[in-house]
């Protein structure tokens, strides 16, 4: 285990004698499948519960030769910004005391800051893997919806997640990359990249020159003074190198959020049905009727954010307000979606500080979830429009604390982001 707390399970599982990561330990986050080694998604209600079976990825890491160390504390259910929200206590931020480690991958990225795994796994729904690589200083890459396999993913949001790597290069993230990305017969959402182009650690060469970057106005507006100085540091670099930039708008990236809010919500409340303590989760007893005992079970299991968000997207599907709430959400997505395809027709990539802010203080968030939540303004609109991002070290602010850049692809843009962002980590 570790003093900041990035594991929930430090269990050792061998993989094979050789592969392209052998010798190399990769941690997993904890919501995704291990077999013979509990999976608690961060929540009391899956204290116990052992999967029968390897995730796809975890297949393909040990095929590859990887050592995984242990499982990585989260946000419960990956719903959080900080990792404060797991039964087993809060990650503290191995490069910044006293501040939290981002989330929900929050123990990935800490472990990987901390030199105590080379490589991890996260899950991106909102963010959940560039706000933690951003607020510990390392590299962290959201794929292209469909190009990971998400079979042995505990589902939260299935329209929005994806599992990618967190590394201290963007070299060493696109060579776990290469070993996560493929097809999948157990998830009929995944598919070929195009021109079946599976490699991109053979991509990290830094050459940007001639590449050009689009800036969404939009996600600077609001932001700390202090993240977009460095932000513009980081964009001064890639200028030097040969890249050049312009401004471009995304207007319905203002909805976003609520958009982004409203689905995963949504998809949560309807994902999360089957933990009652009969299908899955902690038993809430035999005595009385059934409906009490769901209650039970699920008023004990589950902590208070997830419980918010799970009443929250019910009361978005029930009757009377689906169009109302679920159906705008949609169309907003939409928007979002044929703004960016519109904006990356005239620009290789877009640009704009991962995180608007600096990492927080332990705690500052809690008891405004709001606050929390609008945190997320620059990463969720990728998540809702399905395209590729990393997020990579743009530098630190006077007061010592990491700053991300995120960069936008197009759809199975990997090669390019991986391009571009190995010119500044």
């Amino acid at each position: 285990m570790t003093d900041y707390n990035g594991y929930v399970t430090a269990e050792r599982i061998e993989g094979s004698d050789d592969g392209p990561l052998a010798g190399r330990t990769v941690a997993v986050k904890d919501n995704i499948s291990t077999a013979g080694v509990r999976t608690t998604c961060g929540s009391k209600m899956l204290e116990e519960y052992v999967p029968p079976y390897d995730a796809t990825v975890v297949e393909r890491l040990k095929a590859a030769g990887a050592t995984i160390p242990g499982k990585t504390n989260m946000d419960e259910f990956g719903m959080g910004t900080t990792t404060e929200t797991s039964a087993y206590g809060p990650v503290e931020n191995p490069v910044a005391e006293g501040r939290v480690p981002g989330g929900s991958s929050g123990g990935s990225a800490a472990v990987v800051a901390a030199g105590d795994a080379d490589l991890a796994l996260g899950s991106d729904t909102g963010g959940s893997i560039r706000c933690p690589a951003a607020f510990c200083g390392v590299v962290g890459i959201k794929p292209t919806y469909g190009l990971v396999s998400r079979y042995g993913l505990v589902a939260y949001a299935n329209s929005l997640e994806q599992i990618g790597p967190i590394a201290p290069t963007v070299e060493e993230a696109a060579e776990l990359l290469e070993v996560i990305a493929g097809p999948d017969e157990h998830d009929a959402t995944t598919r070929e990249a195009p021109d079946g182009e599976e490699s991109y650690a053979d991509a990290a060469d830094g050459d940007v020159d001639g590449l050009s970057i689009g800036v969404p106005t939009e996600l600077l507006d609001g932001a700390d003074d202090a993240v977009v100085e460095t932000f513009w540091d980081a964009m001064s670099e890639l200028e030097a190198q040969g890249a050049t930039y312009h401004e471009v708008d995304l207007p319905s990236v203002e909805h976003a959020v609520e958009a982004y809010y409203v689905i995963a919500m949504s998809e949560a409340s309807s994902n999360l049905a089957r933990f009652d303590g009969v299908r899955y989760g902690k038993s809430g007893g035999y005595d009385g009727n059934w409906n009490e005992s769901f209650a039970k079970a699920r008023e004990e299991g589950f902590g208070e954010e997830v419980k918010r968000r799970i009443l929250l997207g019910t009361y978005a599907l029930s009757a009377g307000y689906h169009d109302k709430y679920y159906k705008k959400a949609q169309d907003a997505r939409a928007w979002v979606k044929r703004d960016f395809d519109e904006a990356l027709e005239d620009a290789d990539v877009l640009a704009s500080p991962t995180m608007p802010v600096p990492p927080m203080k332990r705690g500052e968030s809690l008891e405004d979830p709001l606050t929390m939540y609008l945190a997320d303004a620059n990463t969720t609109p990728v998540n809702l429009a399905n395209l590729p991002a990393i997020s990579v070290p743009a530098g630190e602010t006077d007061e010592g604390l990491p700053v991300g850049l995120q960069l936008v692809g197009p759809a199975f843009g990997e090669r390019t982001l991986v391009r571009a962002g190995s010119a500044l980590a």
